[in-house]
């Protein structure tokens, strides 16, 4: 078994800060063993404006590197999200696995941007890692698709083969799009056999609508977040996921492992 949290957060200071301290209080009662954050969580959306700042870039930079050292108050072994980063002249919306004994580490860049109004990710970030490989955090084996990556279904084959349990989507998505970003998290554990698991932006235009989700790996929705409830904990039997990728429909495509 694995306990998860995954949560929706504001941006705005005030709202960040009443939310952060719910958050670590439900961390705290509920013990979760890992704590998915939303993408590119507590930084101002600097993407929703079209033209690069490079002042703006560099205020979510350092934003973001001090609330890497905060993620300690959640109590939890690990934490995944994603952040911004400067690397040899590039930006990146870098994903990380963050724990206590080893601080935040690595792992994959975004590689599908959106270049449309309101998410101008492409003007903001380089593409980043082409490969979905599979990460380990503790016992879990778990893939990484930030947000719009849901809609990469041809990797869903890729963790069946690879093993992975679970399937983590930090995101950034609108209120109006809500039920479609569902339906595509319910798609990603139902092909891979894993669970489906993510963390949302929200804010009060809409422009992030919250509803963070827990599917198992035969498109069970376990649990949602709501404004009532933005925080959700689930136990996850990381056993069912080896046994629903002999099952359908993942056995007719072949390569799925034990």
């Amino acid at each position: 078994m694995m306990r998860m949290t995954v949560c929706e957060l504001p941006h705005e200071t005030a709202a960040l800060d009443d939310a952060w301290e719910h958050l670590c209080t439900h961390t705290v009662q509920h013990a979760p063993d890992l704590v998915l954050l939303p993408e590119l969580a507590m930084v101002d959306p600097v993407w929703e404006c079209e033209r690069f700042d490079f002042d703006r870039w560099a205020g979510i930079e350092a934003l973001s590197h001090a609330w890497i050292h905060r993620l300690k108050e959640l109590g939890a072994r690990f934490v995944v999200g994603t952040r911004p980063v400067s690397a040899f002249g590039a930006r990146y919306n870098e994903g990380f696995i963050w724990s206590a004994d080893e601080g935040a580490v690595a792992l994959r860049r975004k590689f599908f941007l959106p270049d449309e109004a309101s998410y101008w990710e492409a003007r903001w970030f380089e593409k980043g890692d082409a490969l979905f490989p599979a990460f380990q955090a503790g016992s879990l084996t778990f893939g990484l698709n930030i947000c719009t990556e849901l809609w990469a279904l041809e990797t869903y084959a890729q963790y069946a083969a690879s093993g992975v349990q679970v399937i983590l989507s930090p995101r950034a998505t609108e209120a109006a799009t809500t039920g479609k970003w569902l339906s595509v998290g319910v798609v990603a554990a139902v092909r891979s056999g894993a669970y489906s698991v993510s963390s949302n932006r929200v804010d009060a235009s809409g422009s992030c609508g919250g509803m963070g989700w827990i599917v198992s790996p035969d498109g069970e929705i376990l649990a949602v977040t709501t404004p009532k409830s933005p925080f959700a904990t689930v136990d996850i039997d990381l056993t069912l996921s080896a046994r629903a990728r002999r099952g359908y429909p993942r056995y007719v495509f072949g390569g799925a492992t034990g």
